[in-house]
């Protein structure tokens, strides 16, 4: 009992927008979101002291590298007997926490994002209703779509099942969309590289009628370099930025394929939007 109202305190805090920003130290409403580094384990005193006087700013890259760090799938449950993440297994709480950070960068790229971001917004309160109702039962993505396929309910438009898979294709856009900024070289614009991840990770699986959405909405992007700088944290430059995209697209790319080789598994990983 006292573990399962732990889990449920940790999981509303997800709804502040923000996954662990509450639990690291990140204050959402303070000068777009300054952050004290907090201790992290076990060290010896002097390393403690150490980090205590470093401080370092936080974004939303490097909030997300923290939610894919070994010790944090660990600690909510992503992790085997062996002290190592679990394969094929992933943990809800983690993956709602990095789909709250996902809609903050949408925001970045501003309103143009506004069809996408809703989208995200309404499979995030879906899957995290569900597991608010029992953290415990439902502490793995599989456990939520083993649920759903039993119950015969999975490929329902309203299934969690459907918002774990487009929050997943949602993550693989923006991925591809900050590798691109990263790697490129030709100087496109930004509705270029955005275009580029479209067509390689969303597109693929809309309709008709949410392709014309995105397609208008490219018309509205605003400049890389606008962009770019609401993506740094406050102090980092441009080739710190870069390095930290790779090492999120490191982290993350297991993960994402974990998801879709378990929607694969129960022959969900066709399902297309109108």
């Amino acid at each position: 009992m006292v573990e399962r109202e732990r889990d449920e305190e940790e999981a509303i805090a997800l709804t502040g927008g923000g996954g662990q920003l509450q639990r690291e130290g990140a204050v959402p409403g303070t000068a777009e979101g300054e952050r004290d580094c907090e201790e992290r384990g076990g060290g010896d005193e002097g390393e403690e002291e150490k980090d205590r006087g470093d401080v370092e700013e936080w974004s939303e890259i490097r909030l997300a590298i923290a939610e894919l760090s070994p010790a944090q799938l660990i600690k909510h449950g992503g992790g085997g007997g062996d002290g190592k993440p679990a394969l094929g297994a992933p943990s809800t709480l983690p993956f709602l926490a990095l789909s709250h950070l996902l809609l903050r960068v949408l925001d970045k790229i501003g309103p143009t994002m506004a069809v996408l971001r809703l989208d995200v917004q309404r499979n995030i309160e879906r899957l995290q209703g569900l597991y608010l109702s029992d953290p415990a039962k439902y502490s793995t993505l599989t456990e939520i779509v083993e649920k759903e396929v039993k119950e015969g309910t999975a490929r329902k438009v309203d299934s969690c099942a459907r918002a774990v898979l487009w929050l997943a294709r949602s993550m693989d856009f923006t991925i591809a969309l900050l590798q691109s900024l990263e790697e490129d070289t030709d100087q496109q614009s930004l509705a270029q590289l955005v275009e580029a991840a479209y067509e390689v990770s969303l597109k693929p699986w809309h309709g008709w009628i949410s392709s014309a959405a995105c397609k208008i909405a490219l018309k509205l992007i605003p400049e890389k370099k606008i962009f770019t700088s609401l993506l740094l944290g406050m102090g980092q430059d441009c080739s710190a930025l870069k390095d930290e995209i790779e090492k999120l697209a490191l982290l993350l790319q297991p993960l994402l394929e974990d998801i879709h080789s378990m929607m694969a598994k129960f022959r969900l990983d066709r399902l297309k939007s109108t």
